[in-house]
């Protein structure tokens, strides 16, 4: 506490900082973020609206890494006019409990809540939730993205080592947030097979279910609570928090069991828009359909209606929107045009008849495994002169110039399918040819044996036979999985830096020269990944490898197209790319939708 004390004291004398774009960690929680207290005059506050406590080594400790209530501006204003009213010279004054006091009940209020749903799956949710949260954070507001319940393959870790949905990762971008955390996506599905789910609760293996008892064990038992929970926690840290439900609203099979659209509106208090992809057709249908299999106690909740994905002239969908009005009682407070952006897909449905992909020159194959998780890791390698063609039989690979095997929710389940389509020995005829990169599970088939203390058939313990590229051994068992931030250097060609991370079972021992090293977290830098490069061939765990130039460009750096070498385009920063389109993103929406009505339906307008 002396210590907080003392940086609380420099601060009062050094005054009213605000944004503080010097820092390197600026911002620690949202752009635009006030840092003139970066130590907080109140800590200890003991309210548990914005902290916790927590059991540490030597005795409890109070939590507050989620509080963003001192780095809003008009409280820290108040903080100093108050400070400078009553004379106070050091932090450990007993009158700061007073100017707390004072400070909350002036400034904090608890937050709305907006949820967007979709006619559809595919209608346009997650792009909306997203082109929302950048709107309402460019006008001030704090705003956090929050879906329930998401079944998707991909996935990232946050800095506390909790996996979610890709999605709610790019929707945080969007709301200003750089720290995006479990809390907003408490329950993740990650599909195993074809009825068995692992479900991942605030970020962390919670079990796995089947279909029956997922909706008949799960929902009813801690699933509703989980959701009430963390969309509460949002709402005290957050004036809006833009809500996506999943897949219709309107199944009505599972009605009664769905915590993921309008039982998830209802737990949140929060107003309704609906979506609908005008692209698919019928999208009025869908739109009436959707509204009038709602119940009503559920469906006056639904405040307005988006038209969304419009190709054309949007106004010529205005007399159907009328009607639509006058049917449903519902304003259609947008009519959107098809927004021309680059941003990651949310699951395999964005692959479903897609062969190829890109316009480079360049053509890289990417196994398409059956199970095959993060394929947004591939997404960078649009930045450079490359297309990807997905591989899912042998006479695919004819004319690759490189070939990538990505991450997997079931390694041995796909190598055997490997086998089984003679894709396995078409690849490895390619060793040493073209070069073969493999990203978390693909990197595990390229050792010399994956030991499954399992087995494919659970409890029969087996041995598979990887590729061989490596003197590695995977062995899967009683193994709790891997789910780390990294940050580091490449170990190979001008030492890059490198940032990515795990989400996987199974423990590798390897025995190869490492690709990366590793210095978060890590006293010393830990090698990871593997590589020999006069046989083209490259692995790691390291998902969102690509992201950054260094290894992107060092891959590449060895594919050749025709006999000769990839150019590099000027733009290399994928986390750029993706705050472009953002922008984008929100300026289509902002310019064909009712923004004050937005606002109104939201709850956020003062």
């Amino acid at each position: 506490m002396d210590k907080i004390c003392k940086k609380v004291n420099e601060e009062m004398q050094r005054g009213w900082l605000g944004p503080n774009h010097e820092c390197p960690y600026h911002p620690a929680h949202f752009t635009g973020q006030d840092c003139s207290f970066c130590y907080c005059p109140f800590f200890p506050c003991h309210d548990t609206t914005f902290g916790w406590e927590l059991q540490g080594r030597h005795g409890p400790v109070w939590n507050c890494s989620d509080c963003l209530f001192i780095h809003r501006t008009p409280v820290v204003r108040f903080i100093y006019s108050e400070i400078d009213r009553l004379g106070i010279k050091d932090a450990s004054d007993p009158r700061f409990a007073d100017i707390f006091r004072d400070a909350k009940a002036k400034f904090w209020k608890k937050g709305r809540a907006l949820m967007v749903v979709g006619a559809t799956s595919d209608a346009g949710k997650s792009v909306t939730v997203a082109a929302i949260c950048r709107i309402l954070h460019d006008r001030g507001y704090l705003v956090a993205p929050f879906k329930s319940q998401n079944m998707s393959l991909n996935s990232k870790v946050t800095r506390s080592g909790a996996e979610i949905a890709m999605i709610q990762v790019l929707q945080a971008k969007a709301a200003g947030l750089t720290n995006p955390d479990a809390h907003m996506n408490p329950i993740l599905l990650k599909p195993k097979g074809d009825t068995v789910s692992q479900v991942m609760v605030c970020g962390k293996p919670f079990a796995d279910y089947d279909v029956d008892g997922y909706y008949n064990e799960f929902v009813p038992g801690p699933g509703v609570e989980i959701v009430r929970e963390h969309v509460e926690f949002l709402k005290d840290r957050y004036d809006c928090v833009v809500m996506e439900g999943a897949g219709s609203p309107a199944e009505i099979n599972i009605y009664d069991k769905d915590i993921a659209n309008m039982r998830a509106a209802e737990i949140a208090d929060a107003n309704v828009i609906l979506v609908v992809n005008v692209e698919w057709g019928g999208s009025f249908a869908y739109a009436l359909g959707t509204i009038e299999l709602i119940p009503e106690k559920d469906r006056k909740r639904i405040k307005g209606i988006i038209l969304n994905n419009v190709r054309g002239d949007p106004s010529r969908l205005r007399p159907g929107a009328d009607e639509l009005e006058r049917l449903t009682g519902v304003p259609v407070i947008g009519i959107i045009p098809h927004a021309d952006v680059v941003l990651p897909s949310e699951d395999s449905e964005a692959l479903r008849g897609v062969h190829k992909k890109g316009a480079g020159k360049c053509l890289i194959g990417v196994v398409k495994f059956p199970r095959m998780a993060n394929f947004t890791d591939l997404d960078p390698l649009f930045l450079e002169d490359v297309s990807t063609v997905f591989v899912e039989r042998p006479q695919d690979l004819q004319g690759v110039d490189a070939l990538i095997m990505p991450g997997t929710k079931n390694t041995v389940s796909d190598l055997l399918w490997l086998k089984e389509t003679g894709l396995f020995d078409a690849i490895k005829s390619l060793w040493k040819k073209i070069p073969i990169a493999g990203i978390c599970g693909g990197y595990q088939m390229m050792g010399r044996t994956l030991d499954d203390s399992n087995g494919i058939e659970a409890g029969k313990h087996a041995v598979y036979e990887g590729f061989g590229f490596f003197d590695n051994t995977t062995k899967f068992g009683e193994y709790d999985k891997q789910i780390i931030q990294n940050e580091g250097r490449l170990a190979v060609g001008d030492g890059g830096e490198i940032t990515g991370y795990e989400l996987h079972m199974g423990i590798s021992e390897v025995n190869e020269k490492p690709l990366v090293m590793l210095d978060r977290f890590h006293a010393d830098p830990l090698p990871e990944g593997s590589v020999r490069e006069d046989e083209l061939t490259f692995g790691t765990y390291q998902h969102g490898i690509f992201d950054r130039p260094a290894f992107r460009r060092y891959f590449l750096s060895f594919v050749k197209h025709d006999g000769n070498a990839i150019e590099f385009n000027e733009t290399d920063d994928y986390d750029s790319v993706l705050e472009e389109n953002l922008v984008k993103l929100a300026k289509v929406f902002e310019e064909n939708l009712d923004v004050d009505k937005l606002i109104d339906i939201a709850g956020v307008r003062e």
